[in-house]
């Protein structure tokens, strides 16, 4: 257990802009022999900078410099999917050596418009159903990456919740429109029967639902919330974190970001690790691996995480063998 009193860090979107800014300016005069990676994100570009950092971070452990032996292309949606197609056209246009896209909701879109540049997912829930694969082992075509194994983790996080509240037998799930989200459920849903728990489906159209969720979870005098694995709920986690507080509601997240924002507890692989090793597949790639030949990479390692002060807020005592599993626990 790693026990860290955490500050978030300042003015990293401010400088994740100035240093854009200025790769996209030498990026403009690069020479032709040098690759050139494109990433595409439906996100902020201050909201993936933790990701992209380790993503860049891989690929100088590997050797590449930066405006010397590799060039980026970075386009984001700025939290609006719909723009996100636009987006794409413009970096498969570019022709870049390789598309590295984060989440499903980047990769649908590019997927659509190539079907030769190799396209590299950070991260995704279910790759294999949402059509990126055609099997982990076998991807084929020119998608590969790295899945989250979010779904198999479902009932896991569940027994976590029931072990910090053992009254649990009411419980709010928060789920969007983002892919996955329907698989998600029927995880939950499985898992909640095992454990006999009703569940109170609340569905996030769009960020004005969210207050109106955690209202409506309150006024159920639920026992606590359950967040689905979707970009839409990361997006919009401060808010999610800051309701949860204030509805003294015990939330049960899918990343450590979340933890690390004020909430509760989380458990799942790091995404930040994720986007490292996807750094390995570039590589690869540009090695001259073809993408379907490079098997789908699922995490190994699992994280609890927890926040202290955010459970003495609620008034609730972690269990001390909870305590002594956490991977980290944040004061």
């Amino acid at each position: 257990m790693k026990l860290v009193k955490r500050q978030k860090p300042k003015f990293v979107g401010f400088v994740f802009f100035i240093v854009l800014t200025l790769r996209l300016s030498v990026d403009a005069q690069q020479p032709k022999d040098i690759p050139r990676i494109a990433y595409l994100s439906v996100r902020s570009a201050s909201s993936q900078a933790l990701s992209l950092n380790a993503f860049r971070e891989g690929l100088r452990e590997l050797g590449y410099a930066e405006g010397k032996t590799i060039f980026f292309e970075y386009r984001f949606a700025d939290r609006t999917p719909d723009r996100t197609q636009a987006l794409a056209a413009e970096l498969v246009a570019l022709k870049p050596d390789v598309i590295v896209t984060a989440g499903s909701g980047a990769t649908r879109p590019v997927k659509e418009l190539t079907n030769t540049i190799p396209i590299v997912f950070a991260q995704d829930v279910d790759p294999v159903g949402n059509g990126f694969v055609a099997s982990l082992a076998r991807p084929g075509g020119n998608v590969t990456g790295l899945s989250t194994q979010q779904l198999e983790l479902t009932g896991k996080r569940l027994e976590l919740l029931k072990e910090l509240v053992p009254r649990l037998s009411r419980l709010a799930v928060f789920g969007s429109n983002s892919a996955g989200n329907a698989e998600a459920l029927k995880e939950t849903q499985r898992a909640a029967a095992a454990f006999g728990v009703r569940i109170q489906y609340l569905h996030l159209r769009d960020p004005t639902d969210i207050k109106g969720a955690f209202q409506a979870a309150s006024k159920a005098r639920v026992d606590g919330v359950f967040v689905l694995i979707n970009s839409f709920e990361h997006i919009h986690r401060k808010e999610m974190v800051d309701l949860a507080t204030q509805y003294r509601l015990p939330v049960m997240y899918f990343g450590p970001t979340f933890v690390e924002e004020g909430g509760l507890m989380s458990y799942g692989g790091d995404d930040r690790h994720l986007y490292r090793r996807a750094a390995i597949y570039v590589d690869k790639i540009l090695k001259g691996a073809k993408p379907g030949d490079l098997p789908i990479e699922q995490p190994t390692k699992f994280e609890l995480v927890i926040n202290l002060k955010t459970a003495k807020a609620l008034g609730l005592t972690i269990p001390q063998p909870m305590l002594q599993r956490a991977d980290e626990v944040i004061q």
